[in-house]
């Protein structure tokens, strides 16, 4: 689409996920927005591809359709490792598979249907107090939104860098054809990879491996010490070249200075294996649409810091048990002897359960680590 102005209330830097999240949603709040990237879409990227439930509801909210057919329900998580295996189902539904370029198309079409001006090939080379600079065109702009991912230039344009926990880790996701297997989403524990499994549709698997180092996180070494999902992978057909990417675990400052905010993956993030990226992108769609409409950016910080203590936590379990194979084993062992138990952990991951209920579930998952 062509630029229809010169001025906006609202410029975002970013065409990916968050950042028409963010568009969306201030245009439903009745601002102009223009959203700027330098790339052409279908934005293809490499993660997991599997929606959670919350993020569904989300994608609702914003007046984004998804069809089923498109991808794959699931219908909660497991846990495998070393031929154990333990699962629980959620709460509220269930979730789905898609292809991340499907989701992109999807999320630019809302954004189209709202009146959002969207610039592809179209990088933005400065921000000014009063708006940005794409080309030789200068965009007036009352609030500008970095949504321009992990290496933000928008975040060090605006001295926004200064992180409280920065903890990186390494992918890569590759798609195979092969029937559906399973109704749940999987997480392969091995001694030095994770592989987060996804059915996608109903005759192709989306396999992300991640490690803490690249060796770690190269595939074919990390299937290798995953044997009950290299058998299942057994002659499959790869649908799609091999990617890799940098996953984070990084909590900023601050995600707000003057007239400019960060978004999703700029504003900090979460390692992937905890699937709550996207959500997390939409939910602070939300909380910063409410902050445009109250003029002021400051209950975006607020509200930003609350949104990630409880997927900050939730990522560094994972992360411990990803670095201790012995604890592992015992807390799958538990959940699969109190499938109950797994259920809480799993609500609460999603937000549907209180930290009380965490406290209380924490303390009969220790009971039951004793008795393993």
């Amino acid at each position: 689409m062509a630029l229809s102005r010169n001025s906006v209330d609202v410029f975002v830097v970013g065409g990916g996920p968050a950042g028409l999240a963010a568009a969306i949603a201030a245009r439903q709040k009745g601002f102009s927005v223009t959203v700027a990237d330098g790339g052409t879409p279908p934005i293809d990227k490499a993660c997991g591809e599997g929606l959670l439930p919350d993020t569904l509801e989300a994608l609702r909210a914003l007046g984004v359709k998804l069809e089923c057919s498109e991808g794959s329900r699931f219908q909660g998580i497991r846990f495998l490792q070393n031929g154990g295996s333990a699962a629980a189902a959620f709460p509220q539904g269930p979730g789905l598979g898609l292809r991340r370029p499907i989701l992109h198309e999807r999320l630019i079409a809302r954004a189209q249907e709202c009146g959002v001006d969207l610039l592809w090939k179209a990088p933005v080379s400065a921000i000014e107090s009063g708006g940005i600079v794409t080309g030789s065109t200068r965009i007036s702009a009352r609030w500008i939104i970095g949504a321009d991912g992990l290496g933000s230039r928008v975040r060090k344009w605006s001295d926004l860098d200064a992180t409280r926990l920065n903890v990186q880790r390494y992918a890569t996701r590759r798609h195979y054809h092969i029937k559906t297997w399973t109704d749940f989403m999987e997480i392969h524990w091995g001694p030095r990879a994770q592989a987060y499994v996804s059915q996608i549709g109903p005759d192709e698997v989306c396999v992300v491996m991640i490690g803490r180092r690249g060796e770690d996180a190269a595939f074919e070494r990390a299937l290798d010490t995953l044997p009950e999902l290299k058998e299942r992978l057994r002659g499959a057909v790869p649908g799609s070249r091999e990617r890799g990417a940098v996953t984070f675990s990084r909590s900023l400052e601050r995600v707000v200075r003057g007239n400019v905010a960060l978004i999703g993956d700029a504003s900090g993030s979460v390692d992937a294996i905890t699937g709550e990226g996207l959500r997390l992108g939409f939910q602070q769609a939300f909380a910063l649409a409410d902050a445009l409409a109250a003029d002021n950016f400051e209950l975006y910080q607020q509200a930003h810091r609350v949104m990630e203590h409880r997927p900050m936590m939730m990522g560094r379990l994972m992360l411990l048990l990803a670095g201790r194979p012995a604890l592992r084993k015992r807390v799958v062992s538990s959940f699969a002897k109190k499938p109950q138990l797994f259920a809480d952990f799993l609500a609460f991951h999603i937000g549907r359960a209180t930290p009380g209920k965490l406290v209380a579930s924490g303390a009969e998952l220790g009971w039951q680590l004793l008795t393993v």
